[in-house]
């Protein structure tokens, strides 16, 4: 009996989680940064602006994350890349950054 509950609760995470994904992405703890995009505006990337959102028990999620925020926040016309930071604990708080650099 215990093996088959052991085996039962073994498939139901292999389905939720899986072995690998797309993104890394941690059960317990995630923090990550990651590429979005570049363009062909590979000058110096002399300025840098971040746009700030939160999740809170994966219920409520709240702030503007978008890379209009993120440009305005540093003062950025032409973006030369994207970048994306994760720093998430059990699903219970999250807190998701945009990065945006260029001119």
């Amino acid at each position: 009996m215990k093996k088959a509950l052991f085996a039962i609760l073994l498939s139901l995470l292999f389905a939720l989680y899986g072995c690998a994904g797309l993104m890394p992405f941690g059960t317990i703890y995630s923090g990550v940064k990651m590429p979005m995009i570049a363009t062909a505006n590979s000058g110096d990337a002399a300025k840098k602006g971040e746009a700030t959102c939160i999740s809170i028990l994966s219920l409520v999620a709240v702030g503007d994350c978008s890379i209009e925020a993120a440009k305005k926040d540093g003062g950025i016309t032409k973006v030369s890349h994207v970048d994306w930071e994760v720093h998430n604990i059990l699903g219970i708080y999250g807190k998701y950054k945009v990065v945006v650099s260029g001119d």
